[in-house]
């Protein structure tokens, strides 16, 4: 049996906060772009209102409990290729990023925190 190795993980408040959303406004999606400021924060949308292509990366489709439809991560490919040793935790705080995420009028945003792989991490996620 292959063992699994994610990139991405949600924090069991980023989690709540999915569920919450998903609630209101059904299959949800992150992007993360490559932008700064709060470009470069975890964007929430409806799943399929943020357009991706070529230039984007499917990192996970991330499961929630009490969410029937997997969530999709989404990055630039080219934060992707600086980002490509990380693993991510999407995480949720007190006050308000700009722009068009659906967390914004709940009063919190989300944010990604960072580590580097362990060396067992890299190695499957090569495998994939």
């Amino acid at each position: 049996m292959s063992e699994y190795v994610s990139r991405i993980a949600l924090t069991p408040a980023a989690a709540r906060l999915v569920r919450d959303l998903h609630a209101k406004h059904g299959p949800l999606m992150f992007h993360q772009s490559g932008g700064c400021c709060d470009g470069s924060s975890p964007m929430c949308y409806p799943r399929g209102e943020f357009r991706t292509g070529g230039s984007d990366v499917l990192l996970a489709e991330l499961t929630v409990e009490g969410v029937a439809e997997p969530v999709g991560f989404w990055m630039s490919a080219d934060q992707f290729e600086r980002w490509r040793h990380t693993h991510l935790t999407v995480d949720v705080v007190p006050g308000r990023g700009s722009g068009f995420s659906l967390e914004a009028p709940e009063g919190v945003r989300f944010l990604i925190r960072s580590r580097l792989l362990t060396d067992h991490e890299a190695r499957l996620l090569d495998a994939y």
